[in-house]
This record gives C-alpha cells, structure tokens and sequence, in this order.
C-alpha cells in the first residue's frame, strides 16, 4: 500500500475533516471500545450523566495503561458519571480529559500534566464521528443529516462493518468520478453523468440502467452522491426503490482505511411494517454486494500514484485537487478547492438534466 507523501496530496499525513469513528449500537451496553484510527489509539465510552460518546487518547499518562484494552479485577466503576478510571492504578478522568481524582491522594497532589488529549466528536443517523485536524482547529462545516433519518416511513439503517481496506483513501475517493467503471464492475449502462467540486462537497450526479437487483425492474436508476468532507459519502438513489445509502471510510493507518456502509430505504407505508423493515435489509444486503465489487478491486489493485488519462476519463486529476485541501492548512486548502470549484462532465456523456 502507498503513502499519503506518494500521492503527493499534501504535507499532512491524514487529512482534516469528520470521519465516522463507530457505530453508536457498540456503546448501548456501556462498554469502553479501544479504536485505532489516525495512526494512533483511542478509548470511546458514553458517559452516564450526559449520555454523550465521550473520545480520549488511549494511555493514562501516569504509568501508560491503555484505559480500555486493559481490565483490572474490579471493573464496575470503570464509567462513573462522564468520568472513566485507569485500571491499572486508579486515576480517574474526565470527559475533558484532565485528572480528577488519584486514589489516596489529595487533589493538591494531582499534577497540572495529568490529562489525556480530549477529541470533539458527535453522535448523528446512529454513527459516531470525530472531528480530526492536524493542525488543532475547530469544525468548520457539520456532519451531514438527513430529514428522512426522522421520518417514520423510511426504514433506517443497521451499518455494515466492512473491515480495513489496505489501500489509501484517495483511490476510495476516485470512484466518484471514475463512470466508466459502472459498466464493467456493476452492469450499468451510465445515460448521463457529472461531477461538481464546490468547497468540500463533491457531488455526482448520475443515470443509467443496471441489470442489478438495485433496479431490477429496468427503470432507471438515478445517483445524487455527495461526499461531505474527504470521508463521509452520502448517496440519492432513485429509481424501484427510493434510497440512500451511506459510505464512510476512515484512516486507520497511513495507506488504510476502515470502511462502512448503510442504507435508509422508503418504505410503502407511513410507517414502515416489519415487512417493509425486510425488505430493506434485503435491499440494503444488494447494496453492499454492489459496494463489494468495488472493496475486491481496491483490496487487490497496486497503487495508483498516476493515472494513465485518456480523454473519456472523469475529472480525476481535478478530484485529487479537491481532496488535496484536506491534506494542507486551511487557507492553502481553500486555494486549491477554489482553483478546481465547478461542474464537469465527460466526452461523449450528456450531463445530467436541469
């Protein structure tokens, strides 16, 4: 697998933006979760007092004890309130990751050093997210949400845990403007298609018809896909069954990403039945199928560093300057998303219809 430096994307080695962390479900039993994201490790609880995902960095700075991964024998008080306790000795932290209590020691005595590095994270649509910057600064757009999410007759979704996918997410990113691979990959016949680059949404808009169960009737299945940020897909999916699905992909390591899906279907009903709710599991499963021939090519292709363009191509090299702002500090960033913002198409391919 290649390098963020490979790609030439920018000086930071993972990029600024929200990224999905994990599915809030993991949290309902009160468990503490270790997650590795970043190059670095993480401890995610839900506090009991706020009921808010709660992200801090993994190691007690007291002797280094991973506040998750490690279970002292006495472990019913390891949550209390929004405060989480080291096993090893005791030390107890809160959600603003400062020190607040040492066993058999006065509060005079806690050092002014004694804190873990807190993260600002959000809960939406059943996900958790983290906001990430290299640089140390605050969001500057929010994490999407949909209305359909709070209407009862769309069927809402159970997430998909795809697994590390041990490639960059850059290559992930390029499918939003690769349509040539809709035909050999998935089957379809793309009728129209175009890619807009505006700040940090990149939007695709798409038509075709698909000899896959997502439009087994032969009507024509319509894409309105928007990345929000550099890892967050949100795809309209029009057509037999009115949908959207999600796509989430987060760095693990420098050159890995963990990857999820979901999908939120419309039911028939003003309340979705639990007919409905099957139905959409099925839909959702042939969703993911789609979305796995994809994972297959990834997981298996070399790295592609420069791509070998021929005119019919989409717009990637634009793409890779679009997502190179998420690499490089804000106002360089800004440049670069402006220098490529606007609507491009293919040769040959009508553009989508006003």
């Amino acid at each position: 697998m290649a390098k963020t430096a490979e790609y030439g994307l920018g000086p930071y080695t993972f990029p600024r933006g929200w990224f999905m962390i994990a599915d809030a479900a993991a949290l309902d039993d009160g468990r503490t979760l270790p997650l590795h994201f970043f190059g670095r490790d993480f401890v995610l609880y839900r506090g009991k007092d706020s009921g808010k995902p709660i992200l801090l960095d993994a190691y007690c700075p007291h002797a280094g004890a991973h506040l998750a991964r490690s279970r002292g024998a006495v472990d019913t008080d390891r949550i209390t309130g929004d405060t989480i306790r080291c096993p090893l000795h005791g030390w107890r932290f809160g959600p603003d990751g400062r020190c607040l209590h040492i066993p058999n020691a006065d509060a005079a005595d806690i050092p002014s050093s004694a804190s873990v590095k807190s993260w600002s994270v959000t809960e939406g649509m059943g996900a958790i997210f983290v906001w990430h910057d290299p640089a140390g600064g605050e969001p500057d757009y929010s994490v999407p949400h949909l209305a359909e999410w709070d209407d009862p007759s769309w069927v809402r979704w159970k997430f998909d845990d795809c697994g590390v996918l041990n490639s960059h997410p850059v290559e992930v990113v390029d499918n939003i403007v690769d349509h040539a691979h809709q035909a050999p990959i998935h089957g379809q016949a793309v009728t129209y298609f175009e890619v807009e680059f505006d700040r940090h949404h990149a939007k695709q808009r798409e038509g075709g018809n698909s000899r896959t169960v997502l439009s087994e009737d032969g009507s024509l299945l319509t894409i309105d896909a928007t990345y929000h940020g550099p890892a967050i897909l949100l795809t309209a999916m029009g057509g037999q069954y009115p949908s959207y699905f999600l796509l989430a992909h987060t760095p693990v390591d420098d050159g890995s990403v963990q990857v999820w899906h979901a999908t939120l279907v419309k039911s028939q009903n003003a309340i979705a039945t639990d007919d409905d709710v099957a139905m959409a599991r099925a839909f959702q499963a042939a969703s993911l199928a789609a979305i796995m021939q994809d994972f297959e090519v990834w997981s298996a292709k070399r790295p592609a560093l420069n791509i070998m363009r021929i005119p019919t191509d989409g717009p990637y090299g634009q793409n890779r300057k679009w997502y190179g702002q998420f690499y490089m500090p804000r106002e360089e960033g800004a440049r670069l998303a402006e220098s490529v913002r606007g609507t491009y198409g293919v040769p040959g391919v009508p553009r989508a219809p006003a």
